[in-house]
C-alpha cells in the first residue's frame, strides 16, 4: 500500500472511532481516570502512582526541577513530590507517560529513534509552554504544560501503526501534517476526553496562526513549537522557524524582548525538559 493510501486509511479509521491503542496504555489510562475523580486525594494519588514506576520517577524528577523547586530542597519521596507539584501536574505527568506509550514498543531501530526524537520534541515544547504561559502570555502554566505534553499525541499513534505500513514515516512531511494529523489527532484527543480548550489550542497550532504579541493558549503552544530546538521527526520546520526565527524572538512583549525573557528562563526550560526524559 502506498504511503498516501495508508495515511488516508488510518485517518478514515480514526474518524470512525477505530483507534488501535497499544496494550501498554491500559494501566496509565486507568490511573488517569482515577486521578480525575474529584474525591481523589494525595494519599490515594501516591498509591496509584506507586503502581507505575515510570510515572513515579517523572513526578520526583519534575518536583526537583527548577520550575517547581524554588527552595532548592531536593525531594526523594513520592508523597512529598506530589504535594509539591500538585494533583494537576501529577495528572499531566501521567498523561506524558500515556502519550509516549501511544507509540507502542517499536521493534525496529528506525521507529525507536523516531519515538525518542518525538519525545525530545514533546518534552521541550511542554517545558517552553510552561515558561511562556507564566512569563509571557500570563496564562495558567499547568494548562499550557498539559497542552505541550499532548500536542503530538497523534504522531506517537502514527509510529505505532508504522510497523503495519512500511514507509509510513517516509516521504513528504506535508502528507502527514496536512492530510492526516488533524483527523487522527482530533480522534485521539476526543477518545481521551482532552479538554476542549486544549484541543482548540492544538488546532491553532495545526493552522499555524500565531498572534504577536502572543496572548492565547494556542499562541503559547505555537510559539513554543516554533522556538523549540528539538524538532519533530515527522515534519519539517516551517517558514516561521527557518526564515524568520530571529524576528520572532526579537518581538516586544510587556516592554521586554522575547529573546531576553527566554534567555533568562533557559535554565528553567532545560531543567523541566530534562526531568521529562526517560
Amino acid at each position: 500500500m502506498e504511503r498516501i493510501e495508508a495515511l488516508t486509511l488510518i485517518a478514515e479509521q480514526a474518524s470512525n472511532g477505530e483507534l488501535a491503542f497499544p496494550t501498554g496504555l491500559d494501566n496509565s489510562l486507568k490511573i488517569l481516570r482515577q486521578l480525575d475523580d474529584p474525591d481523589c486525594h494525595i494519599e490515594r494519588a501516591v498509591q496509584l502512582i506507586k503502581s507505575e514506576p515510570l510515572i513515579a520517577a517523572r513526578v520526583v524528577s519534575v518536583a526537583n526541577s527548577a520550575a517547581y523547586n524554588r527552595s532548592g530542597r531536593e525531594i526523594t519521596e513520592l508523597h512529598s513530590a506530589i504535594s509539591r507539584i500538585g494533583l494537576r501536574t501529577t495528572r499531566t505527568l501521567t498523561m506524558a507517560i500515556t502519550t509516549r506509550q501511544m507509540a507502542g514498543s517499536p521493534k525496529s531501530a528506525e521507529l525507536r529513534e523516531a519515538t525518542a526524537k518525538l519525545w525530545d520534541h514533546t518534552a521541550h515544547v511542554a517545558a517552553l509552554c510552561h515558561v511562556i504561559a507564566r512569563r509571557i502570555t500570563h496564562l495558567d502554566p499547568e494548562t499550557a504544560f498539559f497542552a505541550g505534553i499532548v500536542h503530538e499525541i497523534g504522531g506517537f499513534y502514527l509510529i505505532s501503526r508504522a510497523a503495519d505500513f512500511p514507509g509510513l514515516l517516509k516521504g513528504d512531511p506535508a502528507d502527514w501534517a496536512e492530510q492526516a494529523e488533524p483527523t487522527i489527532g482530533r480522534a485521539i484527543l476526543k477518545r481521551l476526553d482532552i479538554p476542549e480548550s486544549t484541543t482548540r489550542a492544538i488546532e491553532s497550532m495545526w493552522e499555524g496562526l500565531l498572534a504577536l504579541p502572543p496572548v492565547s493558549l494556542g499562541d503559547t503552544l505555537l510559539l513554543a513549537n516554533e522556538l523549540s530546538t528539538a524538532k519533530s521527526p515527522l515534519y519539517e520546520a516551517d517558514s516561521l522557524t527557518t526564515g524568520s526565527a530571529t524576528g520572532l524572538i526579537d518581538s516586544l512583549v510587556d516592554d521586554a524582548m522575547l529573546s531576553s525573557i527566554l534567555e533568562d528562563a533557559s535554565a528553567e526550560v532545560e531543567s523541566l525538559a530534562a526531568a521529562l526524559h526517560f
